[in-house]
């Protein structure tokens, strides 16, 4: 008889029990998602959105308030960590956890940077001692020149000036570190485009080499549609066995699919991307296996909306004999989306966060823009998650 594949198998947990994913919403909340999700299913309805909000905003036409009201409280906690509260509470009820996210953008000066640098040293903060929050994050670009980054990648020679910069850049970073470790709170590095990640990395495995002695403390972003990515992923932990440090992993599919490849052909260098999306979801399974087959010096928080891959997760825990609430395995989603995942999961026993963005409006649209883009071209996801909605919708009424 042939063996059966992993996910052949009946799955540990399923994802369609609408009741525990929705546990949080209020009707209110989830006829407003209804509505968001309604909106992005149609590719046109959402472009000629996404163009009228660009345009209001370069207009500076008040529409901020409408936004706020809709798909920034449906994606966002709030404008500030303590506008924020009633969104890690919230969560926290249901036994989920907060990635507190700033996720302001396109900062271009030394000052921006250290205020940047300043917020993310808030968020850990806010997070110290509290159960609610397990892990904050940062972006590198949100405290450092995209420019510079790029030469630092090419190996260009830095002139004085920019070798000066970079050091501002490394002392930011480690500050930050510094500060997680001392609380004992997980920092999460995000990943950016490949053509800066490079030195992101370099950065992260010299934060890890620091401050990961005891437990993983600085964790890196692993894009797993990267087709060089997996053996990354292997080289990371083998230099972590090297130099005795414990190797934090956040494993995603990715987020910069279309600027990757637009890049690679305008430029003539082969497209770093897999070639197709099994591909990419062998590469990520894969990655999970190697992870926990490491599990001794590996912490893993998977980012996905996946669900054969959040379901394929559970199933190696129970192969290896772990608990749901071994905290070496995190599993995570971004706030206002896959709720059918995160809460089942974590009624399960799981441990499970939700990435949390904050900050002003305005500076967080760039984020919010790429959600509802997100949306619309992922096949499946907003259909999924409307499906979703709809059906408790319907059991609410009928239970009235």
């Amino acid at each position: 008889m042939r063996k059966k594949k992993p996910m052949e198998v009946e799955p540990l947990i399923h994802f369609d029990d609408t009741a525990v994913a929705f546990s949080y919403k209020s009707d209110g909340r989830l006829k407003k998602a209804h509505l968001i999700f309604s909106l992005v299913s149609h590719p046109t309805i959402s472009s000629l959105a996404t163009a009228a909000v660009k345009v209001a905003l370069a207009f500076k036409l008040p529409i901020k308030g409408l936004i706020r009201s809709t798909v920034f409280d449906h994606f966002c906690g709030g404008e500030t960590i303590e506008k924020s509260e009633e969104t890690i509470q919230r969560l926290a009820q249901f036994h989920v956890g907060t990635i507190l996210d700033y996720s302001v953008e396109g900062a271009e000066t030394e000052e921006g940077f250290d205020t940047t640098a300043s917020e993310i040293l808030s968020t850990l903060d806010k997070a110290k001692g509290n159960p609610a929050i397990p892990f904050c994050v940062f972006k590198l670009t949100g405290m450092a020149a995209f420019s510079l980054l790029e030469k630092v990648q090419s190996n260009q020679l830095l002139t004085d000036g920019e070798k000066a910069e970079f050091e501002r850049v490394r002392d930011r970073v480690d500050k930050i570190c510094s500060r997680a470790n001392e609380f004992e709170v997980p920092i999460l590095i995000d990943a950016e485009d490949s053509w800066i990640q490079n030195g992101i990395d370099a950065l992260a495995y010299e934060m890890m080499g620091k401050y990961n002695k005891g437990r993983a403390i600085v964790f890196n972003t692993y894009q797993m549609y990267r087709a060089d990515m997996l053996n990354n992923l292997k080289e990371a932990f083998h230099n972590a066995a090297m130099h005795n440090y414990y190797l934090g992993v956040k494993m995603v599919r990715g987020a910069y699919m279309e600027k990757e490849r637009e890049r690679a052909e305008k430029m003539e260098y082969p497209d770093p991307i897999h070639v197709s999306k099994n591909a990419t979801d062998d590469s990520f399974n894969s990655g999970l296996t190697f992870c926990l087959d490491n599990k001794q010096r590996i912490t893993l928080v998977c980012g996905t909306h996946n669900e054969y891959s959040n379901q394929y997760l559970a199933l190696l825990m129970q192969k290896h004999g772990m608990k749901q609430s071994d905290k070496r395995v995190w599993f995570a989603q971004l706030l206002g989306m896959s709720d059918n995942i995160s809460f089942n999961l974590a009624k399960d026993g799981y441990n499970v966060v939700k990435y949390v963005p904050y900050g002003p409006v305005e500076a967080v649209m760039p984020y919010l823009l790429r959600r509802a883009a997100e949306n619309t071209s992922v096949t499946g996801q907003s259909s999924r998650e409307l499906m979703l909605i709809r059906k408790e919708l319907k059991r609410r009424k009928s239970n009235l």
